[in-house]
């Protein structure tokens, strides 16, 4: 690793590695988003010299992911675009909760042109854990902003670097709770040191950030919903929601893009009226293959909730 003179930027939006509980040994009972970014940071010995410049440390926001919301997205997307075109920066960090990460990466992702990594880290473990996960995964997500040729959008967590189109968050409880399914991670970082199997993700067009740009911090989002195919599914919600008006509907099907036929039926009538329908697949590994004559448009390698997000952005722009 090539140690660079230019300072990395941390923003903090909250999350379990933020958390507290009132008992050490208690690592679900916690409360998350207590404690701010730049507590955590001060916490960990021997980050600023991995950083190899100078830290800024901003609060960007300080919540639960659950409870993630398009503002948030919007002010955390507008405050990487500005760091990422500031040449003193050589990288950004954003600490995040779990629950979301895997979307939110996706979004920042879709909206960036991150020629500059842009690294989410977390934690399983609240900070006052007996033995949180979260200062290693601080450490290692500063390591790969450092690093020589870093670029893209990345979800850092328990040694693995994964890409922000695979990741998902796949244990409720463990320390290591992401796989990039078959796909597997980019690489890890190993007591420092960045060692990629894959290359670097591509860098995105950028796609709604001029949108976000030009529109008022509390300004809807366009409205899209998820549904799910299972045994005896029923197209009644999918008709509840036309007539209250969403605007986008992205399907979790079985297997290869398959449908219950009753929920199909009502997905056909939505998109008839001009609600914009997009299939992905429940399957956490391999994508969906295309199937030629399906009249309703596919999204291949994307799980629902990333399919959802690229639904929203398209709409948006």
């Amino acid at each position: 690793m090539q140690v660079s003179a230019q300072k990395i930027v941390v923003l903090g939006t909250g999350g379990t590695i933020a958390g507290t509980a009132a008992q050490a040994g208690d690592n679900i009972g916690y409360t998350a988003a207590q404690v701010g970014v730049g507590e955590l940071l001060a916490a960990v010995p021997g980050l600023q010299a991995l950083a190899g410049g100078p830290l800024v440390v901003e609060q960007v926001a300080q919540i639960d992911s659950k409870d993630m919301e398009h503002g948030v997205w919007r002010a955390l997307a507008l405050r990487c675009a500005e760091c990422l075109a500031d040449p003193a920066v050589r990288g950004v960090v954003i600490t995040h909760g779990t629950d979301t990460i895997e979307e939110t990466a996706w979004f920042l992702h879709s909206v960036l042109d991150a020629t500059k990594p842009v690294v989410l880290t977390c934690a399983m473990r609240p900070s006052t854990a007996l033995v949180p996960d979260g200062p290693q995964n601080l450490l290692d997500a500063v390591a790969v902003a450092a690093s020589t040729g870093a670029q893209g959008v990345v979800v850092v967590a328990a040694g693995a670097i994964h890409g922000a189109q695979r990741v998902q968050k796949v244990h409720p409880y463990r320390v290591d709770p992401f796989s990039s399914g078959d796909a597997g991670p980019l690489g890890w970082v190993e007591e420092g040191a960045v060692r990629l199997v894959q290359g670097w993700p591509a860098v995105s067009q950028g796609k709604g950030l001029a949108a976000m740009q030009n529109q008022t911090a509390d300004a809807p989002w366009p409205w899209v919903e998820l549904v799910v195919s299972h045994a005896g599914a029923s197209g009644r919600a999918v008709d509840a929601l036309v007539r209250d008006g969403v605007q986008g509907l992205v399907v979790a099907c079985t297997g290869n893009g398959t449908l219950h036929h009753a929920l199909e039926a009502a997905l056909l009538r939505a998109q008839a009226v001009g609600v914009r329908v997009v299939r992905a697949t429940r399957c956490p590994e391999g994508q969906l293959l295309p199937t030629p004559g399906n009249a309703l448009v596919a999204a291949p390698g994307l799980s629902p909730v990333k399919a959802r997000i690229s639904l929203v952005l398209d709409l948006l722009g």
